[in-house]
């Protein structure tokens, strides 16, 4: 296509967009051989509710890795994925359309939800909610799909898929029951972290510390009379009074010479008249509080140590709804040395919520004399499911769990497989696995989710028996055991005694998740794909989640593969709002990318993106987008300058010319190392600095013998120059700046530049060769071209002045550098005379004289 007269950037994500599907562009070739492929492992976002710039920020990263390894001659295996199921889909459904799953209710094949939610949601069965779920998620993934293409992501679109999808739940429920046939995987009720507004199991990398309000509470313990040591009080410290009716036992250091001699004796709790032993265990810590504490089923995770090894019953009274739970005293487990007391002071907490039942106990206790002094305010760190807006509880509950405590040094000997970009990430990875203390809880008490492919068989007594797990064959994945039967029974046994139950849970989003690598590679259902995608050669994430998606990842992979997922990690970093605090959902913080990429234009927006290097948490900066945009416009610009009018050739002989040749072959053996180490922040640096100079100084330099000044041999040389020069820029620029380096391709080729080959080195240097000085004259015209303008400068006119005289004076070894380009410097300068002179740096500049 020809030169356009005024080349413009508005437009071009469109219709380069519709070029590039229309073409077939980013269509992966499944013919390559693996050693062809490079294969990524995108992360799927979650669809609930809107992308924000932080998702613009990290999946850009990720593309111009894509982009690059295409023009380095790789195939590129770049699928998009949506991550659909969980926890923020089944919140936005219930939001949207005002209804509640009940699972208790049948299917209503013909329900059709309000036009607008009431205030009272409706309550609908499970299949009816499910399918509520997927109608609006495939609504967000249209819309999530149509900001990727505006941005030019280089995805193929035709490979996409869903973390909810038949293939996500088949290849989950296969490498579930894997597992599970292994002994890796396994159930077991047992206390678990707990969310009580989402009702489910949390498992330890979901977890987050948040700073929140509370009050130490000295709490009296009475001696027991039957310890032979007196009726002295102990007094404890405690930030959760409402867990005294769950308290088993008090526990000190074992070195705490305070406590020693009260080891193995007993104490009766306040208000409950429970006698409790005192026990000694290396986690109690010394210096917090009093030194002394309970040990309650269960108040935190140090709890369920310290129960678990110290061999203590259980007293639970937290429910999953997060209020206090019935209790009868007297009875087995809740015995009292007076139980009507015991009752009456239990009966003002039950059904209360941990909060309000704080406030009452410590009433009750002030009034029994129990509670010395005032709680003491203090804030300290609470934990938190990172959804949730509550602190946690944990609760006695069923779950599945995953091994990986006794996995730990086979997950750290696959980290050191990977490549990680940055290098420093891998410690985080490292410092997670060894940090673990418990197993990968799994199942999620949800409804929108992979559902756990089992059944458990009914006793003739009605009840569930859990140690009897059925499975089906996996020729029969992926199946719903809320709905399909197991073999050798009938639909009408369900739920009764000697029929089945099915398994009511759902898998955690990051234990579907995981198998991304394995899903998108085709794994159990396209073995020649799997062959040549897996293990994978990227996976692009943020570090938050190195604990999460990353972590389970691996674990899948070692279980399954017995290898990596993929040999290359690439880490980005956060987007910070002007405070510099991340920017997310949660936070309310976010800004929305549609109106940016309006405003700026995707190129100018990716060009900001760029400025954060792998692991770097970067600012939110409108300002950088508008230099992105300014460059691209120059690039516009500068092509139609070079590339408009006639254009004479012949070989390059000019000094200027071959010496930015061979600057420019420097740029690339550089640019070329950084992207190969994944480094696309420092690539830019260097291709956008060259830009800049070959746009102020070379072509300044150069266009007067362009014109044809000096005749056509010192034309076609400075014209032959400009072209391959840029050529090579465009390619260089074209990862970052797609749409605009794309624009300028077809003005003067075919096909497109992100299937053009990366630009090597041997195609500057055949045109410029070699010799060391004309690439030094190149950086010595530079400088004293800025020298010169300086000098203008400070007589008051602009740099494009013609003046009348312009002394130079530089060491030697510069001038003898310079004499070879004197001509275009002369040219560049406007000046009648130039004079050359060697000696200490300096610049003389000679007006013309006014005219009368």
């Amino acid at each position: 296509m020809p030169v356009p007269e005024k080349p413009a950037l508005e437009g071009l994500e469109d219709a380069l967009a519709a070029r590039w599907e229309r073409d077939g562009t980013y269509r992966f070739d499944r013919s390559k051989s693996r050693p062809q492929i490079y294969s990524i492992d995108t992360p799927p976002p979650t669809v609930s509710g809107s992308l924000h710039v932080g998702h613009v920020f990290s999946f850009t990263h990720t593309d111009f890795i894509a982009r690059f390894q295409r023009m380095r001659g790789k195939e590129v295996f770049y699928p998009m994925g949506w991550d659909d199921n969980g926890l923020p889909t089944e919140r936005r459904v219930q939001n949207y359309f005002g209804v509640r799953c009940d699972p208790s209710l049948p299917y209503d094949p013909g329900f059709t939800p309000p036009e607008k939610p009431d205030k009272h949601p409706i309550s609908v069965s499970r299949p009816n909610f499910i399918e509520l779920c997927l109608k609006l998620t495939v609504a967000d993934e249209k819309v999530f799909e149509q900001l990727w293409r505006h941005l030019g992501l280089s995805v193929d679109w035709s490979m996409t898929y869903t973390t909810i999808g038949r293939n996500a739940q088949r290849a989950s429920q296969i490498m579930f029951l894997r597992h599970l046939a292994k002994k890796l995987a396994y159930q077991v009720e047992a206390p678990t972290l707990w969310d009580v507004d989402f009702r489910t199991a949390v498992a330890q990398a979901e977890l987050e510390d948040r700073e929140q309000p509370g009050a130490y509470h000295k709490v009296l313990f009475r001696r027991d009379q039957g310890s032979g040591i007196g009726d002295q009080a102990v007094a404890i410290e405690t930030t959760r009074p409402e867990l005294i009716p769950a308290c088993v036992a008090l526990v000190a250091h074992p070195d705490d010479e305070r406590y020693k001699h009260l080891f193995n004796t007993h104490v009766i709790t306040p208000l409950f008249g429970v006698r409790v032993p005192v026990k000694a265990h290396a986690l109690a810590d010394p210096e917090k509080g009093s030194g002394i504490a309970m040990i309650c089923t269960f108040g935190d995770t140090t709890d369920v140590t310290w129960w678990r090894e110290l061999k203590l019953p259980v007293r639970a009274i937290v429910q999953a709804n997060g209020t206090l739970g019935p209790v009868t005293w007297g009875q087995p487990g809740w015995e009292s040395a007076d139980a009507a007391k015991a009752q009456a002071a239990y009966d003002q907490l039950a059904g209360l919520s941990a909060k309000k039942a704080q406030a009452r106990i410590a009433e009750l206790l002030k009034e029994s004399g129990d509670l010395q002094g005032d709680p003491k305010p203090i804030t300290h760190n609470v934990k938190f499911y990172e959804k949730g807006d509550r602190p946690l509880e944990i609760i006695t509950s069923r779950q599945w769990f995953i091994k990986t405590i006794d996995y730990r040094d086979e997950f750290i000997t696959r980290g050191q497989e990977i490549s990680w970009h940055p290098e420093y990430m891998r410690a985080r990875f490292e410092n997670w696995v060894q940090g673990l203390n418990g197993d990968w809880c799994i199942s999620r008490q949800r409804f929108f989710g992979v559902p756990f492919p089992v059944w458990y068989p009914i006793l003739a007594n009605g009840s569930v028996d859990y140690t009897t797990v059925i499975v089906p064959p996996e020729s029969r994945l992926p199946i719903d055991p809320s709905t399909d039967v197991p073999d050798g029974y009938s639909a009408n046994q369900r739920g009764k005694p000697g029929g089945f139950a099915g398994d009511p849970d759902v898998m955690d989003t990051w234990a579907t998740s995981s198998v991304t690598p394995q899903l998108v590679s085709g794994w159990e259902t396209d073995p020649d794909l799997f062959a040549k995608t897996f293990p994978m050669d990227l996976r692009p994430q943020a570090h938050d989640i190195i604990r999460t998606w990353l972590f389970s990842s691996v674990v899948r992979a070692q279980f399954e593969n017995e290898s990596v997922p993929w040999t290359n990690a690439a880490i980005s970093g956060f987007v910070l709002d002007p405070d510099r605090k991340k920017m997310s959902k949660s936070k309310g913080n976010v800004v929305t990318p549609l109106a940016l990429l309006q405003e700026h234009g995707s190129d100018g927006v990716r060009y900001w993106a760029a400025r954060g290097g792998p692991g770097v948490d970067t600012a939110f900066d409108p300002g950088q987008m508008k230099i992105g945009r300014k460059l691209a416009m120059k690039v516009l610009n500068v092509s139609k300058f070079v590339l408009a009018g006639e254009q004479p050739e012949g070989p390059v002989t000019e000094a200027l010319d071959r010496g930015m040749l061979q600057n420019l072959a420097v740029v690339v053996d550089e640019a070329t190392a950084e992207l190969e180490n994944y480094e696309y922040a420092k690539a830019l640096a260097k291709i956008e600095s060259f830009f800049w100079d070959f746009c102020d100084n070379y072509i300044e330099a150069a266009k007067s013998r362009r014109y044809g000044d000096f005749g056509p041999e010192a034309a076609a040389s400075a014209s032959t120059a400009m072209r391959l020069a840029l050529s090579v820029l465009l390619r260089l620029l074209a990862p970052y700046l797609s749409f605009a380096c794309e624009e300028v391709w077809s003005w003067t080729n075919t096909g497109s530049i992100h299937r053009a080959s990366w630009p090597a080195r041997d195609e500057l240097i055949t045109l410029s060769g070699t010799d060391g000085s004309s690439a030094k004259a190149v950086i010595h015209a530079t400088e004293a071209l800025n020298a010169i303008r300086k000098g203008k400068t400070d007589q008051k006119v602009s740099v494009g002045t013609p003046v009348k005289e312009v002394v130079y004076q530089a060491p030697d070894e510069a001038i003898a550098c310079l004499k070879l380009v004197e001509r275009d410097l002369k040219a560049a300068s406007r000046a009648e005379t130039l004079i050359l002179r060697a000696g200490e740096p300096a610049v003389e500049v000679t007006l013309k004289p006014a005219e009368a």
